[in-house]
């Protein structure tokens, strides 16, 4: 099984103190990483990589998100991404990583323990293993770019119920909801303890990663987890006071084109990075993350200009994130030319649930979280174990219980199950444990501001600020 992600892991003898009763697993040969194991440019590649995600939050994100909501309301968003930014960052070095990558004991296949929590035993000499053996990344560099993936995750979740919701209350709930569904998922999806030492711990994964889920660069982990937790925050919340009854424009489609744009630059590094390594791979991601965004918002514009005789600007860069969220999971699997096919059917199916199914139920998803992340994000995971197959020109996955690794077959029947029970797992656990956090807040602090504090805006009644002085 081969994913683009992998567990840091700081030399055997570090692995075993915090894994004593695997200690006694045999071993085929024991590695000790040690400088002569990294690659400069892989490091190089890496740190870029992290900057350039960081930059899918701050600006991008929060541009991109900022320009879709009324201009009362524009510096609320641009606080709150922002400040998840900020506050995830700081719970990743605290519990995060640990609870993301290092072995759980009795409840590894779910979830990490806490023998790295403050970055215990994490300094400029321990490695992070990458999918060669006998290479590795500072465990530094591999921390701070997971840290990236861990800011924008929560984030994105904002944009389902934007213009509505306390500040206070949505900070509480992204914290436990870290601790509670990201850290899990990423574990699940994401964690083992490398190709060098696969073969002599074969029981020592995340619950999916040992299913043989693919997922490149988080299509569960990332859009999937987010995109159903906005939508359960966003029913919950309620819809916007005034909706479909007063206009609630865009204010500025500018910023949102601007916002769009550091998107797509910056998730070459979120999909091209998750290859850890500046290698072949890394570049097949690249071109797959190009064109299948390429084609998805051609092809939204496409639909647009057929159903509503205008294509749209707003349309355009949907389909853009439509086709990024996509392609995600399969960037280091599909071909070329697959990817494309990818990203038109991402883009169709998100049109069809923002245009469509949004209007029929009648929910308030306020910048369509759910209908271009949570539905493009299950796209690309189901699409990924087509395209990912060789018959189809896709790299298939690599058996790591072996060293050195080698291609494993590939059963696309199969796979699509496996893909599939990933879908579900992310939209059980973060579905489930979102709805509780919201409920709870609702019912005890509250997370709805006043219908008069609504209607003035939350950026002067919230930070006591303006974004226009005009």
């Amino acid at each position: 099984m081969k994913l683009a992600k992998i567990a840091a892991v700081a030399g055997l003898g570090a692995l075993f103190a915090a894994m004593p009763a695997l200690a006694q697993a045999p071993a085929a040969a024991p590695v000790v990483p040690t400088d002569a194991m990294v690659n400069k440019g892989d490091v190089s590649w890496m740190l870029v990589s992290a900057a350039l995600v960081l930059m899918m939050s701050v600006p991008g994100l929060a541009l991109f998100y900022g320009g879709l909501v009324r201009t009362k309301n524009m510096l609320s968003v641009l606080m709150q991404v922002l400040t998840i930014v900020c506050v995830a960052g700081l719970l990743w070095v605290t519990i995060g990583y640990s609870m993301a990558f290092t072995n759980g004991g009795a409840l590894n296949l779910f979830v990490g323990g806490f023998s790295k929590a403050l970055m215990q035993g994490v300094d400029a000499n321990t490695f992070a293993a990458t999918f060669s053996n006998g290479v590795y990344l500072p465990e530094t560099t591999f921390v701070v770019f997971q840290m990236t993936f861990a800011m924008i995750t929560p984030a994105l979740i904002v944009g389902a119920f934007a213009e509505r919701v306390k500040f206070t209350p949505l900070i509480i709930f992204v914290v436990i909801w870290s601790i509670l569904v990201y850290y899990p998922m990423a574990h699940m999806v994401w964690y083992w303890p490398g190709p060098d030492f696969t073969a002599g711990l074969p029981d020592d994964h995340g619950y999916l990663w040992g299913k043989g889920a693919l997922d490149f660069a988080g299509g569960t982990v990332v859009h999937i987890n987010a995109g159903i937790a906005g939508l359960v925050g966003c029913i919950v919340i309620g819809k916007r006071t005034g909706y479909k009854q007063e206009p609630m424009a865009p204010h500025s489609l500018t910023m949102t084109m601007i916002g769009a744009s550091l998107l797509w630059v910056g998730w070459f590094g979120f999909n091209a990075g998750s290859n850890l390594e500046a290698n072949k791979f890394a570049s097949l991601a690249f071109i797959n993350t190009m064109v299948a965004t390429a084609a998805a918002g051609a092809a939204w514009a496409i639909i647009e200009q057929l159903v509503h005789g205008k294509p749209s600007l707003l349309g355009a860069a949907s389909g853009v994130v439509a086709g990024l969220v996509a392609i995600t999971p399969a960037a280091g699997f599909a071909a070329p030319m697959t990817s494309v096919v990818l990203g038109i059917v991402a883009s169709v199916g998100c049109f069809f649930f923002v245009t469509t199914v949004k209007n029929k139920l009648g929910y308030d998803d306020t910048l369509d979280v759910f209908g271009v992340h949570c539905i493009g994000g299950i796209i690309g995971a189901i699409g990924t174990g087509i395209v990912a197959d060789p018959a189809l020109g896709g790299q298939g996955f690599m058996d790591f219980t072996v060293i050195p690794a080698v291609a494993g077959k590939y059963d696309m029947a199969s796979q699509l199950v496996t893909q599939a029970t990933g879908v579900g797992v992310t939209l059980l656990l973060s579905g489930g444990v979102s709805l509780i956090l919201f409920l709870l807040l609702k019912y005890t602090i509250g997370i709805r501001p006043s219908v008069e504090v609504e209607m003035e805006g939350l950026d002067i009644n919230a930070h006591g600020e303006r974004a226009y002085n005009y």
